[in-house]
């Protein structure tokens, strides 16, 4: 598990344990152990370009996530807070491959990582079976994606996941990948 600490979108993001969330699609709040609200996904807005911002608990928005356009790999890019200028962006991701089945394969690049020879973070797994893993560039997991089945889930058909988080890896910016792999998957 991850030691050295993992920032990428805030400090107070990044905890000294493991962090446990509970997800519910469609995607829209990111639950505590306790049940509380942490992270809730804004809707699209209606543009061009279809954004998505990622929220903490008191509605401070933390994330907007936006699809570049006329890309071959489905590539998303990530900024700080509501804004969408270039200088404001903290990491893209697209796809590994121009054909995935089944499979999902995701490369993660951090802003500061200009030339993308080799991706910062790797993301790999089953969408459908809610199982995927996010890997640091030394291969090392950092975030492990699982399906929960809960009474709500078998009663109301509700499709909830859980992830678990490394100890001082920004939860935040593990949440903001897995907006945007639910946003790639919703588009296939």
């Amino acid at each position: 598990m991850a030691t050295e600490r993992l920032e990428v979108i805030g400090p107070q993001f990044c905890a000294p344990y493991a962090v446990d969330l509970s997800i519910v699609k469609p995607l829209k709040d990111v639950l505590d152990v306790n049940g509380n609200v942490v992270f809730s996904v804004k809707g699209k807005v209606f543009s061009l370009r279809e954004r998505r911002v990622l929220v903490d608990g008191a509605g401070n928005p933390l994330v907007t996530f936006q699809q570049k356009l006329l890309t071959a790999h489905h590539r998303w890019q990530a900024f700080r807070g509501e804004s969408t200028d270039s200088k404001q962006l903290l990491f893209s991701v697209k796809k590994s491959g121009l054909v995935q089945f089944l499979k999902t394969k995701l490369d993660v690049f951090l802003a500061t990582n200009t030339k993308e020879e080799v991706s910062d973070f790797k993301i790999e797994g089953s969408w459908r079976e809610k199982s995927c893993v996010i890997y640091a560039s030394n291969s090392t997991q950092v975030a492990k994606m699982h399906k929960k089945r809960t009474a709500e889930s078998l009663l109301l058909g509700k499709d909830n996941f859980g992830v678990t988080v490394s100890s001082n890896v920004d939860f935040a910016f593990i949440v903001a990948l897995i907006v945007i792999l639910d946003e790639i998957n919703e588009d296939e």
